[in-house]
């Protein structure tokens, strides 16, 4: 047997895990109607592997992985790098966007590929605000950064939820996704707690842990409905700055409008894209934000972890 067909038979079976994990929802899930996901994953910033053509036509690993799993549980997934799908017209074929992204979208990236338009970025947010839904995959925080990313924000990660947060001078695609990456440091094995198993396709999620290249978030919005906490006490070198810190929100589902916004820290290496937890994570995301499943998201980010938060988007 080749690599290449083992690993894509490990991808097939943690995809079976993954949806026989979320149980007579997934069965629901798959006997509807199809919800359409435009999975946008342009680099204007750094191009990270999983998703990274080798050729212009073929699709990436983590493109790959995701069109196959989630196609199981009833989902069509668009896998794009063209910026130019982001008017009005091209965006209303879809239910939801998936983001794989960095950098600043509306500008020439390292993969050449067609960036958004000038009003790409206010037709994205309206197109979420009108209804439809988002989800963020790991460095779909790390585009579209604040203006003084890196400075004052940056400082945020190391305050308490008493601390004074300043002048919100966050992106307003920051707003909408709810917190902002600000660094990271070594691959290394950490757990996620789960902190509510009542979120539809969590019932049957325990905390968990494996290795991932982790980001630490900071400048959340106070609207945010935790999921998952990066447990930093776990982390075997939690001496490195980025990760001596608190527990932080690692997921998260929030409203935007009349829309819905999930997102997850993970996804960087290969292996994390074919474990049945993220995979279990994401189609419980995609299915919240494409109104197959309703849940309760009232803010918890002030009850369940302590770290400092700013006004929600308006």
């Amino acid at each position: 047997m080749s690599n290449i067909n083992r690993r894509d038979l490990l991808s097939l079976a943690a995809a079976a895990g993954a949806v026989m994990a979320l149980g007579p929802a997934t069965k629901a899930l798959a006997a509807d109607e199809k919800k359409k996901i435009l999975f946008f994953t342009r680099s204007a910033g750094f191009p990270h592997p999983v998703v990274t053509r080798k050729k212009p036509d073929e699709l990436a690993y983590a493109e790959k992985v995701l069109t196959d799993f989630a196609g199981k549980a009833g989902f069509e997934v668009t896998c794009s790098k063209d910026g130019t799908l982001f008017t009005p017209e091209k965006l209303a074929e879809f239910d939801a966007v998936a983001f794989y992204t960095t950098g600043d979208e509306t500008k020439t990236g390292p993969d050449k590929t067609p960036p958004m338009p000038k009003e790409g970025k206010e037709a994205l947010f309206n197109f979420i605000q009108s209804g439809k839904g988002y989800i963020g995959f790991h460095c779909a925080s790390d585009t579209f950064h604040s203006p003084n990313y890196g400075k004052k924000l940056g400082d945020q990660m190391k305050m308490s939820k008493d601390s004074d947060a300043g002048e919100d001078v966050r992106d307003p695609y920051i707003k909408m996704v709810g917190g902002e990456f600000i660094t990271h440091q070594s691959q290394q094995k950490a757990t996620m707690k789960v902190a509510d198993k009542k979120f539809p396709g969590f019932e049957n999620l325990d905390d968990f842990n494996f290795a991932e290249e982790w980001y630490s978030l900071a400048n959340f919005s106070d609207d945010l409905h935790v999921l998952l906490i990066q447990d930093t006490d776990s982390m075997k070198e939690k001496g490195e700055s980025a990760y001596k810190r608190n527990p932080y929100p690692a997921t998260w589902a929030k409203p935007y409008g009349k829309g819905r916004v999930f997102y997850t820290n993970m996804g960087h290496r290969e292996d994390v894209w074919t474990n049945p937890k993220f995979q279990q994570v994401v189609l419980a995301g995609l299915a919240w934000i494409t109104g197959k499943t309703s849940a309760d998201i009232a803010p918890n980010v002030k009850t369940v972890v302590d770290v400092v938060t700013f006004p929600a988007a308006k």
